[in-house]
Formats: C-alpha cells, sequence, structure tokens
C-alpha cells in the first residue's frame, strides 16, 4: 500500500477544514427534522435534494416487504415499521480505475423522552464549546453529513472518486435494520464499506446479533379485595423476567468461547425496554407485556437464538403454577439480526488506519461493541470489508446525545483520505 502523495494529502486536509462551518450547519439542519421512526420522508427528501445538487445519479425506492421477509436477515414488518424511502446518490467517474465504496448512514432516530430532561430542547441543535447537542446529532447525522462533506472537500480541490461510489442514506437502523438490507436486496455493491456510526474514532472489530421480542402474559383478574382468587398479570410477568435474566447470564457466562468478547464484562445485554399492563389500581390486572431486546454472538443464527428463547420460556411456563394454564405468547417483531466478525489484514483496513493516523496522529484501535449495526449486511451477505468507524460522541439514545465537533472535523478527514486512496482519485474536468 503506498500512502497518498504528502501534498495531496495537505490539500485534503485544509479543504476539509475550509468546508467545515458548513457541514456543521448542515448538520445542524438535519438534526433539526424530528426524523423519528415512520416520520422519515422530509429527511430523505432533504438528503435525496442534497445528493442531486451535487450531480450524483439518484435512486429513490420503497422497501420490498415480500423480499426482506424472506431473506435469513430480514425482521418482520409490524405496523409501525417505516414506509419512508431509501435515497442513494451514486457517484460514477469518467474512468473506473479504482476501487468501488458504499458510504451509508440511517436517518432514523430514537424517541426523545421527556423534554425537560433535556438541557436544550432534543431536536435544537445547540453547541456549547466543542459538543453539538441534538437527537440523532451523533447517532448517526454527525456521520451522514460527513460522508457527503468527505466527496465535497475532493471536490473543492477539483477531484473526484476514480472509482463508484454509492452514498446511501436508510431507515429502519435503530429497529429492524431492513433499511441496509434493501439497499443490498436493490443490488448495489462495492469492494468496501464505511459506516460512520460514533465509535470514539476506533475500528468496530465484532458486533453483536440483536433480537427483538415482545412476551404477553394474561392473568385473572378480580377485585382486589379477592386477589387470592384471581391471578396478577404483572406479578407473573416479573417471573418471566427473572428468567430471561437467567439466559442473560447464561449467556454471558459462555463468553470465553467467542473471540473478541472474552475479556468484555458483559457482552450479552438484555434489556426490558417496555412494560404495560392493566387496567385499574384496585383491580388484579388480567394482562401484562413486555417489549424486549437481547443480544447474542457472532456465529449464532438470529432463528437459533429466538428458538432457545421461545424453548426456554415455554419450559419455564411448564413449571409455573399459574402459566402452565396459561403460557406466555412470544413474538418477534423486530431486529432479527445476526453478529459478524471483522476479521484483521484487508487492505480496506489498513487504508483507513493509514488515513486515520494522517487525520489525528494515532494509530486505529479497535474495539468490540455489543449492540447493533448496518455492516452486518454487508460483512455477512456482500463478504466484504465493512468498516464501522466514526466521532467521539456522548449519551446516544439518552438524554442530552452530543457529537464532539472537533473528533468529527478528524473523521471526516479520514474519511476524504480514505476515499482518496481507497478509490484513487482523477480530475473533475477531463
Amino acid at each position: 500500500m503506498t500512502p497518498i502523495d504528502e501534498t495531496l494529502r495537505d490539500a485534503i486536509q485544509a479543504s476539509v477544514a475550509t468546508g467545515f462551518g458548513e457541514q456543521v450547519a448542515f448538520t445542524q439542519d438535519m438534526i433539526r427534522l424530528a426524523s423519528l421512526r415512520g416520520a422519515e420522508h422530509a429527511i430523505q427528501d432533504h438528503v435525496f435534494r442534497a445528493l442531486k445538487a451535487r450531480g450524483y445519479a439518484m435512486d429513490r425506492f420503497a422497501m420490498d416487504r415480500t423480499a426482506i421477509e424472506a431473506h435469513p436477515g430480514g425482521a418482520a414488518f409490524t405496523p409501525e415499521h417505516s414506509d419512508a424511502p431509501i435515497v442513494v446518490g451514486i457517484h460514477r467517474p469518467r474512468t473506473e480505475a479504482g476501487r468501488s465504496l458504499i458510504l451509508q448512514a440511517h436517518v432514523d432516530v430514537v424517541p426523545p423522552g421527556p423534554a425537560e430532561m433535556w438541557t436544550h430542547g432534543p431536536f435544537d441543535p445547540v453547541i456549547e464549546g466543542d459538543w453539538l447537542y441534538g437527537r440523532g446529532g451523533a447517532d448517526m447525522k454527525a456521520g451522514h453529513v460527513a460522508n457527503l462533506f468527505a466527496l465535497d472537500a475532493l471536490r473543492r480541490i477539483g477531484m473526484q472518486p476514480a472509482a463508484t461510489v454509492y452514498v446511501q442514506s436508510v431507515v429502519e437502523e435503530e429497529s429492524t435494520g431492513n433499511g441496509a438490507l434493501m439497499t443490498h436486496l436493490r443490488g448495489f455493491r462495492a469492494d468496501a464499506v464505511l459506516i460512520p456510526e460514533p465509535e470514539d474514532e476506533k475500528l468496530v472489530r465484532a458486533n453483536t446479533g440483536v433480537l427483538w421480542f415482545r412476551v404477553e402474559v394474561r392473568g385473572m383478574p378480580v377485585h382486589v379485595r379477592e386477589m387470592t382468587t384471581g391471578s396478577n398479570a404483572i406479578d407473573a410477568t416479573y417471573r418471566v423476567i427473572a428468567e430471561l435474566r437467567a439466559i442473560e447470564a447464561e449467556w454471558n457466562a459462555a463468553k470465553g468461547e467467542h473471540p473478541h468478547f472474552e475479556d468484555e464484562a458483559h457482552p450479552i445485554n438484555l434489556n426490558i425496554g417496555k412494560i404495560e399492563g392493566g387496567d385499574w389500581a384496585s383491580s388484579v390486572p388480567g394482562w401484562c407485556r413486555i417489549d424486549c431486546r437481547i443480544a447474542f454472538y457472532p456465529g449464532q443464527s438470529a432463528a437459533d437464538a429466538a428458538r432457545a428463547i421461545s424453548e426456554r420460556l415455554a419450559a419455564f411456563a411448564h413449571a409455573d403454577t399459574f402459566l402452565a394454564n396459561n403460557p406466555p405468547r412470544v413474538t418477534f417483531n423486530g431486529f432479527h439480526a445476526e453478529g459478524y466478525v471483522l476479521e484483521p489484514g484487508s487492505e480496506a483496513e489498513a487504508v483507513l488506519g493509514e488515513a486515520h493516523r494522517a487525520a489525528t496522529g494515532r494509530p486505529l484501535e479497535s474495539f468490540m461493541t455489543a449492540g447493533y449495526l448496518d455492516t452486518r449486511v454487508y460483512a455477512l451477505y456482500d463478504r466484504v470489508p465493512a468498516l464501522c468507524y466514526g466521532p467521539v460522541s456522548q449519551n446516544i439514545h439518552g438524554f442530552d446525545e452530543r457529537v464532539s465537533l472537533a473528533s468529527l472535523a478528524r473523521i471526516t478527514t479520514t474519511i476524504a483520505l480514505f476515499i482518496a486512496q481507497w478509490c484513487g482519485l482523477e480530475p473533475i474536468e477531463g
């Protein structure tokens, strides 16, 4: 691998710096668009216009439910599933001399929770010191805009990639992963993929699989004065949760069998993300349901992990005095995605490492992250180097989510340098 010319490297770094004020303003515009699940249409239109204005060939398309649900990596559709389109901008060089690349990001964000818990409004992109605040700013609109402005930085010095580049903007990353899978099913392919999620300027080496599921428990409602003659669905659900915690503990105990996970304190996390139940404080509750998320190790299929949970809860219910006659109903209603390991040694990783060192002055570190990433689609199904690497952030999915602007500038520089070396460059005008 031959590093890019020092003069060119300096020109790219200077160009990123020149455009960074505009980049931050564009990121603030993105944060203002409250792109919650199912409400991403406006932001996808915004992205479409920005890409089209830059001269990229455009593709905008809907989810193909039949194709997604037929794929082993597809998640079930529910009434909450977004119908917002996927947007792809396509750069085609005059001469296909380099290696192709997918730059991908998602626009969907998780709910902000109570607004009064935020220092600033969740969709008010305030800058304080080095931090840009706002729901979705870190996860991952800052990275989304970095993809676009890294390419802009090259254009500013009269250069463009000497290979096809797909700039992909997807939805459903926070709930199913179906958006990224749809780009795969649409037929977009490249020699490498880069997704700038907020990963503290590190490369993700391994990533867990993730399942979403719902457990519904029925009770026997009676007046509270006669509660011993009824059955409390909420109490029964707590017993189910205890069994789920036992599964979580057992899966964590097996971490030593899984490379990249053995030194993590708690790689498998079960979250009881939502609980609802009952109708009246003086009535024994006749129903309760919980929405859950659990991780599992790479190498295990999502179908096998789901089966293990279903069978374990069925066995638990069979041994429970009440649940034996009123077994809980388990449905899988979101993520049904397997984990992956990015094996070291690819040239794409080496190029990213060189670009990172040039932008930051430090060697590139890698780590395991115990969550879902869209890179799984390209690692598992395209079998190409899928690089997840992005800026320093704090409080993603929490209150006062924020991204470091200094880190974002370094990440944008890294992406621009990576494109220059991976794809090669050609003058915009021949």
